[in-house]
């Protein structure tokens, strides 16, 4: 007598002599997929930048060499050492030779009687810098420029005499950051003895032609640190003339053609590591008091159109530019301060 077969999950029916058989299993529903949550961010009236990132090279600005008078150099600061105003740029025959601001190299002795002229001037704005006060910033040499000068020579550990020489002084426009040596000491400085930049930190990039009429002079960057960090720029110079490469650096096998960029970085000048690459991400095209909302607010349709989620049923929109550095895309069809949702954080 056949007799039913309990399982406890489920129930086997055995039927024929072939030996054909059929399960019964009582098995979960499949899981449903969990919903994505949401949040909501506002359309906002902003600015929208279309960037795009270029490879620079960091640098310091200025390219600047101290000439020397001839006597024997017996002292050069270290290379990498900034010298600024009042200090020692180098030694020649066993005595100090300080660097002055100025845009006006040292030609001729200053003393009583030398002729008024942008020099004199030169000397006294430095005097003043240098806390010796008592006399009149002008083109004359005065008295006053006289006795200054003595009180200054004596404090430098300079001769004493109220008189200027040539090559006792060099001026330069800004405080000099040593990068080499043209002369060697025990020899004579009649010519270059050592050269140096700026200590401002700047960005040297190289254009294609077809993107220079996109950056202009002042136009703010961002530029990435070798180390992960940023620093703002902003664009100092755009050479107006191409310069031409010496080899087949073209994709077609041609001297390609760059334009010279010079970008300044903000902040106070930090230890940058001379001619390490960096990317710098610029300005191609702007869009100002524009109305924009998240990137990731948008919903693809077909067509090649898009839609924004506002108050739970989609509105349709049209976008402009997209600013992928700050996530924003400029868009039209929806108000400003509408609320729309994002995938939540």
């Amino acid at each position: 007598m056949n007799r039913p077969i309990a399982v406890l999950a489920g129930v086997v029916v055995l039927a024929g002599t072939g030996g054909a058989w059929a399960v019964l299993r009582n098995d979960p529903p499949p899981a449903s997929a969990a919903p994505v949550a949401t949040g909501t961010a506002p359309v906002v009236r902003t600015d929208i930048a279309q960037r795009q990132m270029v490879n620079g090279t960091l640098a310091y600005e200025g390219e600047y060499q101290v000439l020397g008078s001839g006597a024997v150099v017996t002292r050069l600061p270290a290379v990498g050492s900034t010298i600024t105003r009042g200090q020692t740029l180098y030694e020649a025959a066993g005595r100090r030779v300080p660097l002055l601001y100025g845009s006006r190299p040292a030609w001729r002795t200053l003393t009583l009687g030398v002729a008024d002229g942008a020099d004199v001037r030169q000397l006294e704005v430095n005097l003043r810098a240098l806390g010796y006060t008592g006399l009149t910033v002008d083109r004359h040499y005065s008295l006053a420029t006289y006795h200054a000068v003595r009180r200054w020579q004596h404090d430098a550990h300079l001769p004493v005499t109220g008189t200027v020489p040539l090559g006792q002084v060099v001026f330069l426009p800004v405080a000099l950051r040593v990068t080499g040596h043209d002369a060697k000491l025990g020899a004579p400085a009649g010519g270059p003895v050592l050269h140096g930049t700026s200590r401002v930190p700047i960005v040297s990039v190289r254009l294609d032609p077809a993107q220079v009429p996109s950056v202009r002079r002042g136009a703010q960057v961002q530029v990435t640190l070798p180390d992960g960090g940023t620093r703002d720029g902003r664009v100092t110079v755009v050479s107006p003339v191409a310069s031409t490469s010496g080899g087949p650096d073209g994709p077609d096998g041609q001297a390609q053609s760059t334009v010279p960029v010079t970008i300044r970085l903000s902040g106070r000048p930090g230890n940058t590591l001379d001619q390490a690459l960096v990317q710098v991400s610029l300005i191609m095209e702007e869009r100002k008091d524009v109305l924009a909302v998240p990137i990731v607010a948008l919903l693809a349709r077909p067509g090649g159109t898009f839609a924004v989620v506002a108050a739970g049923r989609p509105v349709p929109v049209q976008v402009g530019l997209f600013d992928e550095s700050a996530g924003l895309v400029e868009v039209t069809g929806v108000a400003e301060g509408m609320s729309v949702e994002v995938p939540a954080r």
